[in-house]
């Protein structure tokens, strides 16, 4: 159990130096000792060459407390157990869901509100990328891309736009199951629900 929270933070970690690296925030050794105040909904221009988001959305449940982003119900259609757990790390604050079916699957979600391109600032490290295939979730831009590639080992990367100045990474870790050859599908499940839910509080 515990050795499973500890790969979903390190692949989380993992995933997001790709965006810490590219933010020129401080220090050389990997996050930030503090998170800027995001500017998500501000209307402000993207930084990022990315695809932009059709509308922005509310954004304050996923910066204060990402855990509810999902209803109880809302988890349980996508096979998680409720409620999650937060997560902290490279001052960034996240949320874990263990799959109801099985205590080795998880799915984890970070907001990244230091880099203000959004998702634009993905696309800007393409070059960096083992994996970069761009696609939409309910109208939204996304984007399945890491440094390395776990999508054998049943870890899949996917960054959501939500504004134009805010990208979530969804990373599902799954370690058994007929799940774990697709954690992009996951991925994908997951970040439809968190969009129709964010939706709904527009």
């Amino acid at each position: 159990m515990p050795h499973r929270t500890v790969r979903v933070a390190a692949a989380t970690i993992a995933a997001l130096g790709l965006l810490t690296a590219c933010s020129g925030g401080s220090g050389g050794s990997g996050g930030t000792s503090q998170t800027p105040a995001p500017a998500a909904s501000s209307g402000a221009p993207s930084t990022g060459s990315g695809p932009k988001v059709p509308a922005p959305l509310p954004t304050q449940v996923l910066l204060n407390d990402p855990c509810n982003v999902l209803t109880a119900a809302e988890a349980t259609e996508i096979g998680l157990a409720s409620p999650g757990e937060k997560t902290t790390g490279s001052g960034l604050i996240g949320c874990q869901w263990t799959s109801s079916g099985s205590r080795q699957n998880f799915v984890g979600i970070t907001p990244l509100p230091q880099n203000t391109g959004g998702i634009g600032d993905i696309y800007a490290q393409k070059a960096r990328q083992a994996y970069f295939q761009p696609t939409a979730i309910d109208g939204y831009p996304g984007l399945f891309a890491d440094t390395q590639d776990g999508r054998p080992s049943g870890t899949c990367t996917l960054w959501v736009g939500v504004t134009d100045q805010l990208a979530v990474s969804v990373i599902p870790a799954i370690g058994t199951g007929a799940n774990k050859s697709n954690p992009c599908g996951i991925a994908e499940k997951f970040a439809a629900v968190m969009i129709k839910h964010l939706k709904g509080a527009a």
